[in-house]
C-alpha cells in the first residue's frame, strides 16, 4: 500500500512538473499566437488590399498594350521607303530599349519577392523555431527530472536488492 501510494504521489508530481514546464504562466502568455479573428474593418482592409491589386495589374496590363501599340507605330514608320541600315538600327535600338524595360520590371518583381519571402521568414519561421526550442528545453528538462527522481533511485535500489539477495545466498538463508 505504501508502495502505491508513493506511486501515485510520484505519477501527480511528474504531472504538475510536466504541466508547469509546459504550460507559460498567463502573464507570459504572447496574444500574438491565437489566430486573428476577421473583423469588419479587416475585412474592408483585405477587399481594399484585392481592389488595389487589380488596379495595380490592370495599370500594368494597359501600359504593355500601349507600349505593343507604340512599337506596332515605330515598325510602321520604319518600313516606309528610306535606307535599309538606318531602318534596321533604329528597330535594333527599339528593341534594346524594350528588353531593356522588361529586365527592369522583372528585376522590380524579384526585390518584391525577395522583401515578401524575408517577411515571412522573420514573421512565420522565427515564432516556429521559438516555439520548437521552448520545446526542447522542455523536455530537456523533463528528462533530467526523470534521471534523477525516478531512473536513479530505481538503479539504486536493484543495486541494494541484488546484494542483499547475494548477501542471503552466501548466508544460506536463501537457495542459489
Amino acid at each position: 500500500k505504501n508502495i502505491r501510494t508513493a506511486r501515485l504521489l510520484l505519477f501527480a508530481y511528474l504531472i504538475c512538473y510536466n504541466k508547469n514546464m509546459v504550460t507559460p504562466n498567463p502573464t507570459e502568455q504572447n496574444t500574438s499566437e491565437t489566430p486573428p479573428s476577421l473583423t469588419p474593418e479587416k475585412l474592408a482592409e483585405l477587399r481594399e488590399q484585392e481592389r488595389q491589386q487589380k488596379q495595380t495589374m490592370a495599370i500594368i496590363i494597359a501600359v504593355v498594350v500601349v507600349l505593343v501599340a507604340l512599337l506596332g507605330v515605330a515598325i510602321y514608320f520604319l518600313l516606309q521607303p528610306a535606307t535599309p541600315t538606318d531602318k534596321i538600327r533604329d528597330i535594333f535600338i527599339i528593341v534594346v530599349a524594350l528588353e531593356t524595360l522588361v529586365i527592369g520590371v522583372a528585376l522590380i518583381v524579384l526585390v518584391v519577392q525577395l522583401a515578401s519571402l524575408i517577411n515571412l521568414l522573420q514573421n512565420e519561421v522565427r515564432p516556429i523555431l521559438a516555439a520548437t526550442t521552448e520545446t526542447v528545453n522542455s523536455l530537456r528538462g523533463t528528462a533530467e527530472f526523470l534521471g534523477e527522481n525516478v531512473v536513479e533511485p530505481v538503479i539504486k535500489l536493484n543495486g541494494y536488492l541484488a546484494g542483499l539477495k547475494r548477501m542471503l545466498e552466501l548466508l544460506g538463508i536463501k537457495p542459489k
